[in-house]
This record gives C-alpha cells, sequence and structure tokens, in this order.
C-alpha cells in the first residue's frame, strides 16, 4: 500500500503529523510491511503555519500511483482551494482508492470535485465554507462516505489515522497502535 501525503504551505502540523504518525507505525510495528509512503507538495520543502518545514521527497508526483491520499487542513487551504495548479495536480488523485481529509483539508477535496453529492465534515469552524462543495455536511468527528473519509478539527487527526487503521488492517491492529499511542479517546462521532 502507498500513502501520499500531501503538504503545503500554511498547514496545521497537527492535522498531518496526528494521522501520520498512526498510519505509519502500521509498518513500523509490523502489520502492514509494504506500507510506503510520500510527503508530496508542490515545492521541496513547506512551511506550516508556526514555521516548522518539512522537506518534501516526491514534488508534484502523479497522484495517481497512490492507494490513499491524506490532505491535512490549516489556513492555507482558504487560498488553495481556488488555486488552479494546486488543484489540477490534486485531481489526479481522481482514481486513488481512499481519499482522506482532515479539518478544512476537505475544502481541498472539495475544491477537486471529490465531495458532490458525498457526506463531509471538516473543522467546525469551517462548516459554511463546506457548503459550497457539498449540501451533505455532517457536524461529526469523522464521516466516511464512499471512498472519501474526512476528519473535524485538528486533534481528529489522530483518531482519523486509528480510524484508517482498523479500515486498512482490522481492529485489533488499530487496538494495539492506540495502546501503543497511550491515547484513550478514540471512537467518538464517527458515521459510516
Amino acid at each position: 500500500m502507498k500513502v501520499g501525503f500531501i503538504l503545503f504551505d500554511q498547514l496545521t502540523a497537527l492535522d498531518f503529523i496526528g494521522f501520520y504518525d498512526g498510519i505509519t507505525r502500521l509498518k513500523t510495528l509490523g502489520f502492514k510491511k509494504d506500507l510506503t509512503w510520500d510527503l508530496c507538495a508542490l515545492s521541496n520543502e513547506i512551511s506550516d503555519d508556526r514555521g516548522i518545514t518539512f522537506k518534501i521527497n516526491k514534488v508534484s508526483p502523479d497522484l495517481s500511483e497512490y492507494d490513499l491520499i491524506f490532505v491535512p487542513g490549516g489556513m492555507g487551504t482558504r487560498a488553495l482551494q481556488y488555486d488552479t495548479e494546486f488543484i489540477n495536480w490534486l485531481k489526479t488523485a481522481k482514481a486513488v482508492p481512499y481519499k482522506v481529509s482532515v479539518c478544512t483539508g476537505s475544502l481541498l477535496l472539495g475544491a477537486a470535485g471529490f465531495l458532490t453529492n458525498i457526506k463531509a465534515t471538516t473543522h467546525p469552524n469551517g462548516f459554511d465554507l463546506l457548503k459550497q462543495y457539498t449540501d451533505k455536511v455532517e457536524k461529526e468527528r469523522i464521516v466516511k462516505d464512499s471512498n472519501i473519509i474526512t476528519g473535524g478539527g485538528v486533534a481528529t487527526s489522530v483518531d482519523l489515522g486509528l480510524y484508517i487503521c482498523e479500515l486498512i488492517d482490522g481492529p485489533e491492529t488499530a487496538a494495539r497502535i492506540q495502546k501503543q499511542m497511550d491515547y484513550p479517546y478514540y471512537k467518538t462521532g464517527i458515521v459510516n
């Protein structure tokens, strides 16, 4: 399984890291030895909304080569949803089996056309913004509709990572990763 983490300037680091931590444990703890991942962006490095810089190992890849893409949120999404270059790049993920976002990353999935007639969520402060892309905005922490999985606000990224671990490799695997992370809050506010 190949995962593409879609990064951009002014993302919220916890949106990315909370999800990244759980998903990558599928490999580091020996559950999915074939799991690989790339940090993908349109430039060699990006900075979050507070100055952390991430070095990118895949610049402008064709996203169709991934089995799962993950789009975090952050203030950068406000402008990116109208950035033609970025949205056209994101559209290369049309055939990707799992399209996942957390927080306002769902605005980018929406701008790429992936949320038409799809239930989705976002950060509670962004519900009205999300309505321009779907009339099925759910006020829940995790929403799965078809192959689109969206998460609510920032800390939801940890729960979303565990949810995807469970989806990929079952509840026992997710429970073992959850225990390793010492995270007691998983499984609240999920809509399938």
